[in-house]
């Protein structure tokens, strides 16, 4: 049976991850308050921005506003899009 956690994002119960992504506090959080939906479709998002922003992943800025903005994706807040990318329509 898989393990639930109240996700954070969806206010609801989920299935929760299988391990925390991190090391220490961040990690643990992540794991206890995150759904594997909401960390899976962050994964994407943040692939999507480092393509279409093309940042740089050996600046400490960059993953300071990555950092910025996975806090905000999961916590349901306002969070950076790619610059002029559209949504597929849904089906």
């Amino acid at each position: 049976m898989a393990r639930l956690v109240f996700c954070r994002k969806y206010k609801e119960e989920l299935e929760g991850l299988d391990q925390p992504p991190y090391p220490g506090a961040k990690g643990q959080d992540i794991f206890d308050n995150v759904s594997k939906k909401a960390w899976q479709e962050w994964m994407a998002h943040q692939t999507m921005l480092i393509n279409e922003k093309r940042l740089n992943m050996m600046d400490m800025g960059t993953r300071v506003y990555l950092n910025e903005q996975m806090l905000k994706f999961l916590s349901g807040d306002n969070y950076d899009q790619a610059d002029g990318y559209v949504p597929p329509p849904k089906a």
